[in-house]
């Protein structure tokens, strides 16, 4: 049999040469891998050159297997090339081309060559739903590309950053890292466990920081570590931790701070928009009063210890962060596997609103606020579009092609969630990002059925060339 072959092909404005350094960051990886693949990075390798290998995990149904590759034909600034040496299909090369177009623009050409396992029966059977998984993840793959070098194109002043980042093996901080270490900048982890590289700092919510000073020559603290606010049932210790998680720990980094000169230039603390409460209708700004409620009282409290670092003569700025969209955790993780089979639908009344924002976005924020040095006190990282709880069931439900019409009672929610429902999924928050918008913040999905659609790889009729 012949050998299947895929191509897609993007336009970038961008040269050649800074989309191949773009791949050839760390993070490229992560960044090109789609939230919706269960598909586990072992070893990134080391960069773009010939006999560099990378091994990837990753899950058939209920099977794991390993996938290891070899770059070759490596031409910098032009090309490289990944030849499968043991994984799933008998045959896989993939050339990723950068063809110049011009100065500051080039193509992106991805041209796959490959057998199917199991014979002339495998392709008859996988061959349609190989193309269809390719066609969504270089969709995937070329609009993160794309999206991500325009951001760098947009920077005002492109130096390359050391950041140290809080809570960066959660949802969104590892998201954060790979966006981070793809734009160039260096990446310090600051860990609860020992250190175990250059690139780890420990520290703990109550002693900060072990070692401060390595905090000498760190441009920018991002601090997004915080207790699951949703994990279960809200005990008198689950509050307890949820608080201290975030207050206690943020109080004992800007005292370690304090010890410090020289400092971090900047501290970008996450806050959320729990802040304001269960609003009904109203229209949130960052103006707006906070609201009522443990949620609220916990995050007044959370940027009361962020905002005193301004007394260390460091710019501050806390994050009112809302629904973070993607299939690898939070509400969105949650609710698939009941959307998925068709028993989805809208919460409580369905007439609460619901700020949301994808997981690109968030992270697209937080590299903004952290270049912009005129962004400081509270900015609501939310879409421009909050959606009601009926809306959002939906919109999903569309995307999904699934019905979504089955209702999850609110009384049922408070006697099985109680105090947790009422504040989170049961609440009314529309917020509108007026400091973001302002700033010139450019969002990648300002519609909730766009975000969707690129976090779940379910995109209306593709645009990438077969």
């Amino acid at each position: 049999m012949n050998p299947e072959r895929f191509v897609a092909e993007s336009a970038l404005d961008v040269s050649a040469a800074s989309a191949f350094d773009w791949h050839d960051r760390p993070g490229a990886l992560e960044r090109l891998t789609p939230p919706w693949e269960r598909v586990r990075i072992v070893s990134p390798g080391h960069g773009i050159r010939d006999g560099s290998t990378v091994e990837l995990e990753v899950a058939f149904g209920p099977l794991r297997r390993r996938w290891l590759a070899r770059h070759d034909a490596c031409l910098p600034g032009r090309q490289f090339r990944d030849v499968s040496v043991r994984g799933p299909f008998p045959r896989w090369e993939h050339v990723h081309e950068l063809i110049p177009v011009s100065t500051n623009r080039c193509l992106l050409r991805d041209s796959l060559s490959y057998r199917l396992p199991g014979g002339k029966i495998g392709g008859l059977l996988g061959a349609r739903l190989v193309r269809r998984k390719l066609s969504r993840l270089f969709r995937y793959r070329h609009d993160v590309t794309r999206q991500d070098l325009a951001m760098l194109a947009r920077l005002k002043d492109p130096t390359p950053l050391t950041i140290a980042v809080s809570g960066a093996s959660g949802l969104v901080g590892t998201a954060l890292t790979a966006l981070l270490t793809t734009a160039g900048h260096r990446v310090l982890k600051l860990v609860r466990r020992a250190a175990q590289s250059p690139d780890e700092l420990q520290w703990d919510a109550k002693a900060g920081l072990h070692q401060p000073e390595r905090l000498a020559d760190v441009d920018a603290l991002v601090l997004l570590a915080g207790e699951n606010i949703a994990a279960g049932r809200w005990t008198p210790d689950v509050m307890e931790r949820i608080r201290s998680s975030r207050v206690d720990a943020v109080r004992a980094i800007v005292r370690s701070l304090a010890r410090l000169q020289p400092r971090p230039r900047a501290l970008v603390s996450a806050s959320a928009i729990g802040y304001y409460g269960d609003r009904g209708d109203e229209l949130l700004t960052e103006s707006s009063p906070p609201g009522k409620g443990f949620l609220a009282d916990t995050a007044v409290a959370w940027e009361r210890e962020a905002l005193a670092a301004r007394d260390l003569n460091m710019r501050v700025a806390v994050l009112r962060i809302g629904v973070v969209l993607s299939p690898r955790g939070g509400a969105l993780a949650k609710l698939l596997p009941l959307f998925s089979l068709g028993l989805g639908g809208p919460v409580g009344s369905g007439r609460q609103f619901m700020s949301w924002i994808s997981i690109d976005d968030v992270i697209g924020a937080i590299h903004h606020v952290v270049t912009d040095p005129d962004l400081h006190g509270p900015i609501n990282v939310v879409a421009p579009n909050p959606v009601t709880s009926a809306e959002f069931a939906a919109t999903l439900g569309r995307v999904l092609h699934r019905p979504a019409v089955l209702p999850a009672p609110a009384a049922a929610l408070r006697l099985m969630l109680g105090q947790m429902a009422e504040e989170t999924v049961l609440a009314s928050t529309r917020v509108a990002p007026e400091i973001l918008l302002r700033s010139g913040y450019a969002f990648r999905h300002d519609t909730l059925e766009a975000a969707l659609r690129h976090v779940l790889g379910r995109h209306n009729p593709d645009t990438v060339t077969p």
